[in-house]
């Protein structure tokens, strides 16, 4: 087994045939790190200074009948 933590594969035979192979497995792969976008710059940048008020989308939604 010790072949096999050192990146050996080792194959097993019988008869003159390989019926089986012991192998490591594949190298773990570390997730690629994701830039996040800078949202309260994107927003500031849009928006300016301005201050919307935290209520209007729910007024919006009031003024339809649902």
């Amino acid at each position: 087994m010790e072949w096999i933590a050192e990146g050996e594969r080792v194959e097993i035979v019988k008869k003159g045939r390989v019926i089986a192979l012991l192998s490591p497995p594949p190298p773990i792969h570390k997730p690629k790190k994701v830039k996040v976008p800078d949202f309260a710059a994107r927003q500031k940048r849009i928006f300016g200074d301005r201050v919307l008020p935290g209520n209007a989308v729910a007024e919006e939604r009031e003024s339809y009948e649902w």
